[in-house]
């Protein structure tokens, strides 16, 4: 049986996804996990990247790294058309104007707070006069706005704000990647994370609604044969990440 990879991709889903001959991929480096900015290079590397490059591979067009340092507009990126596809979490906040693959890689949602906090576990968290910082638009803000129905959602540019929102006594709880929180309380003491998770995230491959049915079937087809085959768990390793798991 042939996988994927070894069947030619009609022209016409290529151009569904390349309208301009070139891939555009839009790259959050907010989200370590899936991407970051190489310090050598000056330039994007992570799953997220491997990703996109092996996909315009397989379109047989260039690649265009538009880069976002916020979910947010990354994800905005694709709606409008300013890019092709993207790596988002799955949220129902996010369908319109998309179509979503399933998950690639699932990660941990959690909580920091100040070392003499006295919240020892998540559930405690939804309280009158707590309030939780997250980084404006991501993943946490549109979950946690669903879910809460006592605490405060302190709204900030992204997640190294709300983690310093934490450090300054301006907010109880800062949500965010578990791994990014666990590195933060390492950094310098005064704040701890929280046990466990209050979420977990589905990061997924996006592209807009209107390329159509069968642009979404091939992209879904592509996330489907990089888990099984063992790229996206060489892509984790080979980048250092240890806070996310391939998506079954």
């Amino acid at each position: 049986m042939t996988g994927p990879e070894d069947q030619a991709i009609a022209p016409a889903l290529v151009s569904a996804f390349a309208p301009g001959g070139t891939l555009r991929a839009s790259i959050n480096v907010g989200n370590p996990i899936l991407a970051r900015m190489d310090a050598a290079g000056g330039e994007p590397a992570g799953v997220s990247v491997d990703l996109a490059r092996e996909f315009a591979r397989r379109l047989g067009v260039p690649l265009e790294l538009v880069v976002f340092e916020k979910a947010a507009a990354s994800v905005d990126a694709v709606r409008s058309e300013r890019a092709d596809l993207g790596f988002f979490a799955i949220d129902p906040a996010r369908t319109e104007g998309l179509q979503f693959t399933a998950p690639y890689v699932l990660i941990e949602g959690s909580y920091l707070v100040p070392q003499a906090s006295a919240l020892t576990e998540n559930a405690q968290v939804d309280q009158p006069g707590q309030r939780i910082s997250v980084g404006s638009g991501s993943a946490y803000d549109l979950f946690l706005t669903r879910e809460l129905g006592h605490a405060e959602i302190v709204r900030l540019a992204g997640a190294p704000p709300a983690l310093a929102a934490v450090r300054a006594g301006e907010v109880e709880v800062a949500a965010g990647i578990r791994q990014v929180l666990e590195a933060e309380a390492r950094r310098a003491p005064g704040v701890r994370v929280l046990p466990g998770r209050f979420m977990v995230i589905q990061q997924a491959m996006g592209a807009p609604a209107s390329r159509g049915a069968a642009a979404g079937e091939l992209l879904a087809a592509f996330v489907e044969e990089l888990k099984a085959s063992g790229f996206v768990a060489g892509a984790l390793q080979r980048h250092g990440i240890d806070g996310a798991i391939v998506a079954p």
